[in-house]
């Protein structure tokens, strides 16, 4: 492997102290090549961000097309722009009959956690925000606020004001919504949990419990939304729609990119009192609002009975294995629990002389991810299974 020299030498800022360390010179499907010429399957699709693989030739084309056109013209939302107009009708189309008709695309998915709860507060005038225990959101003040008190999150102390916990998938949790309630915000899959699905009862109960309050669901799907668990939204496999959702991640296809969807009424009131309620410079950017309207189309086109029964296999054939204590998710979105921290991270070094990247969850030490792209082939999926057993056999 290339030596794993600190980032701080060459000048860049590094705050993992075990970076992996890898010198990635090509990426393409669902393999990244290294400096020695070593191909390498990634398993967990850059976290969930090349969710069609790397560098998708349609993704390519719309970024060719957009650079010949134009770049940057203009802060969000003063001047007309294809790119833009084309990736909200690609995805609002995918959320038809669900009322949630307006997008404001903003630069990641941290960031439109951001724009959310500025939302809610204005358009509700109150200033309450619950969110779920086990939850992550991002790593900004206001995102980290709605995450899961811990290590990590407590060292930024204070932070914001009327923002507080509610227990995962408790009736005390719906209790806790009131009328000074301004939004509950839940991973509609917890990732940095790992993947952890909200109980389907659990969510109705919240959405219900909601619109009888006149507080907003907001459903956070940076993580598990545009495809992964088997449907175009994860919030579909559930039936309960949100008043809003947040998406980031896979949206852009490679670029950097994340959004929130509402309703035009409740997003029309960061317009007003005071204007420019929420305002990015390079929020829908073309090149990365051309990369999402391809992304979106190419998903579109997806096998989805394919990626559920792809799913559905994997977790039979890991839970059936000596080394797994549990199996969670759908789709292309796996979490897998082994016996503690330490056999995780042999499992991870035994993969990886396989030429599988595996990673591991912040919030979960003793279980991993599987997230492989969304079009990977059944011959590439079928490898990767074989070569994670014979990895899970070594660790055993």
């Amino acid at each position: 492997m290339s030596d794993h020299g600190h980032f701080l030498d060459r000048g860049l800022a590094m705050t993992t102290p075990h970076p992996l360390g890898e010198r990635i010179v090509r990426a393409e499907g669902c393999w990244m090549e290294t400096e020695s010429g070593e191909r390498l399957f990634d398993m967990v699709s850059g976290i969930g961000v090349s969710s069609l693989g790397h560098g998708h030739p349609a993704i390519r084309r719309a970024l060719q097309k957009q650079l010949d056109r134009h770049l940057h013209v203009m802060v969000y939302g003063e001047y007309a722009q294809e790119a833009q107009d084309r990736a909200a009708a690609r995805l609002l189309s995918s959320l038809e009959g669900t009322g949630l008709d307006a997008v404001y695309f903003v630069n990641s998915g941290t960031e439109a956690i951001e724009g959310a709860m500025k939302l809610v507060r204005r358009a509700t005038g109150r200033t309450e925000i619950l969110a779920v225990e086990g939850g992550y959101h991002g790593a900004t003040f206001g995102a980290l606020s709605l995450s899961t008190p811990s290590h990590r999150r407590n060292a930024f102390m204070p932070l914001l004001p009327d923002v507080s916990h509610v227990p995962f998938g408790s009736a005390a949790a719906v209790d806790r919504i009131t009328e000074r309630t301004a939004a509950v915000f839940v991973e509609t899959v917890q990732g940095d949990a790992g993947i952890r699905p909200v109980p389907s009862d659990h969510l109705h109960a919240m959405r219900d419990r909601c619109s009888q309050v006149g507080a907003l669901l907001v459903l956070d799907e940076i993580q598990c939304g545009l495809g992964r668990t088997g449907h175009v939204h994860a919030f579909q496999r559930v039936g309960v729609v949100p008043d809003v959702l947040v998406l980031g991640k896979a949206l852009g296809g490679g670029m950097p990119i994340g959004a929130f969807v509402a309703g035009r009424e409740c997003m029309s009131s960061l317009r007003e009192h005071p204007k420019l309620g929420h305002i990015t410079t390079f929020g829908g950017h073309p090149m990365a609002c051309a990369a999402a309207a391809a992304f979106l189309e190419e998903l579109e086109g997806l096998d989805w009975e394919r990626i559920r029964s792809t799913g559905a296999q994997w977790k039979q054939a890991l839970s059936a294995h000596s080394a797994v204590v549990e199996v969670r998710g759908h789709g292309h979105f796996l979490g897998v629990d082994l016996d503690g921290p330490d056999r995780v991270s042999a499992l991870v070094a035994a993969a990886r002389k396989r030429g599988v990247i595996l990673f591991w969850f912040l919030s979960r030490p003793q279980g991993f991810r599987l997230a492989p792209p969304l079009n990977a082939s059944a011959d590439e999926l079928d490898q990767a299974l074989q070569w994670l057993l014979e990895s899970l056999d070594e660790v055993q």
